[in-house]
């Protein structure tokens, strides 16, 4: 097997991998991705084709992989075990105990699947990594992954918000737009709200409960980027 052989291997196992974690991935997305022609992106897609990986044209936009199918586990490289590993040990600091029980529980899989080789090397890590303990570790919220489900599936939220100015309870439905890391070391939600007919930024601890509504909302036009652009000197004041 010649070099240019192992580059093309290498190269499927990749377009694998991104038609994976892609719902669409052009060819054009894929050539300037691996530094390839569109004709061999054309190749490598029939080779795949040829060997039994269901690939179709999504509405003439780009290659996506058929629903249901599923692809063995990634071997991680050690790199990308001792990355996801130093991370880990941030992450337990966080402030949101759901983030870090999901977090936990998807690092638990990963370990499963990495050699044996690497996992000697992963837990010799894990073991000499340490957060300064002038950093919190108390968690202030347990809604993370509630919101995060929402944001992705446009449903609405029905929350109890502990206003910030004047300790004021109020109930609200709201539409959650994005999520924002503040200078506290806390999350927030960006997220329209039908009580003040406007976007607002609630902190998550501030939210005394919250309840998912089998109500959809249609996707917001405007973008992340041009919200905080907007909203610059306002990051850091609570809503009200």
């Amino acid at each position: 097997m010649n070099d240019n052989d192992i580059k093309r291997i290498s190269r499927l196992t990749a377009i694998l991998i991104q038609l994976q974690t892609k719902r669409v991935i052009t060819s054009t997305a894929l050539a300037e991705k691996f530094g390839v022609s569109v004709r061999t992106i054309y190749r490598d897609i029939r080779i795949l084709e040829q060997a039994g990986v269901p690939i179709y044209i999504s509405n003439g936009k780009g290659y996506s992989l058929v629903e249901g199918y599923r692809i063995p586990p990634v071997m991680f490289t050690e790199n990308e075990a001792n990355a996801l590993i130093t991370i880990e040990q941030v992450v337990l600091k966080n402030s949101d105990s759901s983030l870090v029980r999901a977090y936990s529980d998807a690092i638990s899989k990963i370990k499963a699947v990495l050699l044996y080789a690497t996992k000697d090397k992963v837990e010799l890590l894990a073991n000499r990594i340490a957060i300064s303990p002038a950093i919190p570790n108390m968690a202030t919220s347990d809604s993370l992954t509630l919101i995060q489900n929402a944001l992705t599936s446009f449903k609405i939220l029905n929350i109890t918000y502990l206003s910030g100015h004047k300790d004021e309870k109020t109930d609200r439905n709201i539409e959650p737009f994005a999520l924002y890391y503040t200078l506290k070391e806390s999350w927030a939600l960006i997220a329209y709200c039908h009580l003040r007919e406007d976007y607002r930024m609630f902190r998550l601890d501030r939210i005394m409960e919250i309840k998912l509504l089998e109500l959809s909302f249609k996707p917001h036009e405007i973008t992340l980027a041009s919200y905080l652009k907007n909203k610059e000197k306002e990051f850091n004041t609570p809503d009200t």
